[in-house]
């Protein structure tokens, strides 16, 4: 039996076309015969993007691949905007766009020959794990849902993150605002520090995470409208989350996380309702993409299969 195959796809969704792999799970002899005449070897599935800025190919065809080995098939797409997916305002992110968006590839995958239509999951990572809370409680087509250091509250993360300076952000939002109505162009910010310019993230961890798009995905360009930060302050998926139930909801913690941070986190999933189940993992925002990349793979994985498999 040979192993899950990955295939390049362009997906529609909402007048443009989203790139994304389709990992389809080895099947045996008889189920492939099998599959000509009748939906037997149809599998679960599982859609997947990542969160702000990042590209599918940023440690998370890792999971992917791990997903269609447990017998998944797994849609890993990226945002308009961003890789090369289309959109005309490159670097602009728009969490209630994405939303739809996601929604879209649901569709699409659903249709796919190969796809069980009754048995869809979706995986989303910080920012995108906001929206896999916020599509698991208003589209019951998903079963089952893993949200890995998700986003809870833009409004919270923009207060620590901005501290004192929060007059001068939101004064900053309103002059982009104004300027944009008027024709002109978009401002912009780096993700990460570089040439002199500071980054939105300015830790170490951030700047390891998101340097490595430089060598993993072709073009990665280290920037978002400032207009993405403004619209991320007023994003506030945690608001959904008793209302996933009762798909059954994984939430993957990071102890120490100041991105997507713990406390927010924990008292999210506290409200949250059954059934649900916490995997907490040491370190901080980006270890369950690298360090603890095992842990969070395994934990998602027996989760799908639990519920969808």
């Amino acid at each position: 039996m040979a192993g899950p195959t990955r295939e390049s796809h362009r997906i529609p969704a909402n007048g443009i076309e989203l790139d994304g792999w389709l990992y389809l799970p080895a099947l045996p002899a008889a189920a492939t015969a099998a599959a000509s005449t009748t939906s037997a070897a149809a599998a679960p599935l599982i859609v997947m993007s990542h969160g702000f800025a990042a590209v599918k190919e940023l440690y998370l065809d890792r999971f992917a691949a791990a997903f269609a080995e447990a017998g998944f098939a797994v849609v890993l797409y990226d945002h308009r905007n961003f890789g090369r997916s289309g959109g005309a305002l490159r670097g602009e992110i728009d969490p209630r766009q994405q939303v739809d968006d996601l929604r879209d590839v649901i569709s699409w995958a659903m249709a796919l020959p190969q796809v069980d239509p009754a048995r869809v999951g979706v995986w989303g990572s910080s920012y995108s794990g906001g929206h896999a809370i916020s599509v698991g409680a208003h589209d019951r087509r998903v079963r089952c849902v893993v949200a890995q250091v998700p986003t809870i509250s833009g409004y919270q993360s923009l207060l620590r993150r901005a501290g004192p300076q929060l007059h001068a952000v939101r004064a900053a939002f309103a002059q982009d605002r104004a300027a944009r109505y008027r024709g002109e162009p978009p401002r912009y910010r780096r993700v990460i520090d570089q040439d002199g310019e500071a980054g939105i993230y300015g830790s170490d961890d951030a700047q390891a995470f998101y340097s490595a798009a430089w060598t993993l995905a072709d073009g990665w360009d280290n920037r978002v409208t400032l207009r993405s930060s403004e619209l991320a302050s007023e994003y506030e998926p945690g608001a959904w989350i008793d209302r996933v139930s009762p798909t059954p909801l994984l939430m993957v913690v990071a102890e120490h996380d100041t991105v997507t941070p713990t406390d927010l986190a924990l008292a999210a999933y506290e409200r949250a309702l059954e059934p649900k189940r916490l995997c907490l993992l040491p370190g901080g925002h980006f270890d369950p993409y690298t360090t603890h990349a095992g842990r969070a793979i395994a934990a998602a994985r027996d989760w799908f299969v639990q519920h969808l498999g």
